[in-house]
């Protein structure tokens, strides 16, 4: 369910900003965030980017937040936001800013200089997912700082909330950062990959969890791989600390797997995957082992 303490309201009319989706009971050790599925696109953002809805759409994970809904029954939240990855990502550092896209100066400790930024995808990107410029002219540095204040700080302090939560509440938590991609996306060795699963090569998560879920997709059928092209992002790596018990997890899927690519519509594929996702769930969730360990020293 989700209730009105659970809803994050803000200055930027998304009316909530974000959601927290919970469980009548909190019975299994786990919290998933889809932080990317955001799809409510505000008048005044559509006014100052050069582009049309569907085309910003394509930086957007669509429909991640319903793929993974069945969460909340089988007794773990889910975080979800509706403010669209094209407008603020949350899976950047909190000042990941491109000095070329702002009037006036950045503050000296953000990060101008990331492969991220590099490429327009920062804490305010630059570009949609297929490389195309968002914005016809310079943002006001201000427009930057009040989205990271307005939504970013406070999407992370309710994603942070909920992982202390839990790891209270259970002793260990493993957090589940739900992502898609496109299907264009996978190199040569990918190419035919239905799932990528990242750990921060080996350092977000005890290795029998990423272990885990790689068997239990694979014996559903999926092609599964680990960290190419997709290791994790500033989610997976920030709040992955196995020692403390306290596990991080990034699942991309293909989106050829549940919708169409071009108009975004969701596909016949659709229920079929995110049943075999719940199994997938159920079953890691009655068998992992979550409890804290030393990681081996490299």
């Amino acid at each position: 369910m989700t209730t009105p303490e659970t809803e994050q309201t803000d200055a930027f009319g998304f009316a909530p900003a974000f959601a927290v989706d919970e469980p009548v009971a909190h019975t299994i050790p786990f919290v998933f965030n889809t932080g990317h599925s955001g799809s409510v696109y505000r008048p005044a953002f559509l006014a100052a980017s050069r582009l049309d809805a569907l085309t910003l759409r394509r930086s957007e994970d669509a429909h991640v937040d319903r793929l993974f809904g069945f969460t909340v029954g089988l007794g773990a939240p889910l975080l979800r936001a509706n403010f669209p990855r094209a407008f603020l990502d949350v899976n950047r550092e909190p000042y990941e800013l491109d000095p070329r896209m702002f009037e006036g100066r950045l503050p000296p400790f953000a990060n101008t200089r990331s492969m991220r930024v590099a490429g327009g995808l920062g804490t305010v990107p630059r570009v949609v997912a297929d490389g195309q410029e968002i914005y016809a002219g310079r943002l006001p540095v201000a427009e930057a700082t009040a989205r990271i204040d307005g939504l970013y700080k406070p999407y992370h302090r309710t994603l942070r909330g909920l992982i202390q939560r839990t790891a209270k509440m259970h002793g260990h938590c493993l957090l589940i950062d739900c992502h898609s991609m496109p299907s264009s996306s996978l190199g040569r060795d990918e190419a035919k990959a239905d799932m990528v699963l990242g750990d921060r090569y080996g350092t977000a998560c005890a290795p029998g969890l990423i272990e885990a879920f790689e068997a239990q997709l694979r014996g559903r059928g999926f092609r599964v791989v680990r960290n190419k092209p997709y290791a994790g992002g500033f989610i997976t790596e920030h709040y992955g600390e196995p020692n403390l018990g306290r596990h991080a997890l990034q699942i991309e899927i293909n989106r050829a797997l549940y919708m169409n690519e071009a108009s975004l519509a969701m596909s016949a594929g659709f229920s079929a995957l995110a049943e075999a996702l719940r199994a997938v769930v159920s079953a890691v969730a009655a068998t992992a082992d979550l409890t804290p360990r030393r990681m081996a020293a490299e």
